[in-house]
């Protein structure tokens, strides 16, 4: 019987969620860009208090680890880990597009055809995405990539079989990509429910994270720009 306390912010999505044996008691969440530093600690507060629960009742946090956003992924994983520390829970980490995956295959209408193959994606900024592949139970087929996406990408694979896009990353390539066998799920976010299942199995595998040392999986180096009206002041 584990109470796990789930953070989703690797993308615009803050998400929290506190879950029973995979079982989603309570969820907070918001799609607000700016919103999390400012409503992550209220969310964990209303979530637990929804659930009747407190810090004291949980058994481990999991966080979603990226790839995303640098800035979310460092707000979700820092507080993850002071609330593993202060509490001296186990940290467990979950791949964002494995979770995503995850919540395509548990909605009730999702067709499990063994042929179809599903592309979460996660904007990179421009034409970048970050992308893997997960079959039809939701398990990996190719690894986490960053890629550019053109008229070019995936032609070989849809010229045989169907695949299901979706995530912020696909809304981009709409019109990038245009195959009989490309289909684009519309509006679909991270959310912290989605990772409900996988913590659990984590937790009773033992799957956990060095609270220490562990890092978010930020794919790609953190780059700092500087507006370029603001050089010359």
């Amino acid at each position: 019987m584990a109470l796990i306390l789930n953070i989703e912010t690797s993308t615009q999505v803050c998400s929290v969620c506190i879950s029973k044996d995979s079982n989603v008691l309570a969820i907070k969440e918001s799609n607000d860009q700016k919103s999390h530093a400012r409503l992550l600690t209220t969310f964990i507060d209303q979530a637990l208090k929804e659930s009747n629960y407190t810090f004291d009742d949980l058994d481990a946090v999991a966080v979603s680890k990226g790839p995303g956003s640098y800035t979310g992924l460092r707000i979700g994983v820092s507080t993850a880990k002071g609330i593993c520390y202060a509490k001296d829970l186990p940290l467990i980490a979950i791949n964002t597009l494995e979770s995503m995956a995850n919540g395509v295959v548990s909605e009730e209408d999702f067709e499990k055809d063994e042929n179809n193959i599903l592309v979460p994606m996660i904007d990179a900024r421009r034409m970048e995405v970050y992308s893997a592949f997960f079959n039809s139970k939701g398990e990996f087929l190719r690894e986490v990539k960053a890629e550019i996406i053109d008229e070019n990408s995936y032609s070989n694979i849809l010229k045989k079989q169907k695949m299901i896009f979706f995530g912020d990353g696909s809304s981009k390539i709409t019109e990038t990509i245009k195959h009989e066998n490309a289909i684009f799920i519309e509006n679909f976010n991270p959310s912290s429910r989605f990772m409900a299942s996988i913590s659990h199995q984590y937790f009773k595998n033992s799957k956990f994270e060095n609270v220490a040392y562990f890092e978010p999986f930020y794919l790609k180096d953190f780059v700092a720009t500087v507006p370029t009206k603001n050089i010359f002041k």
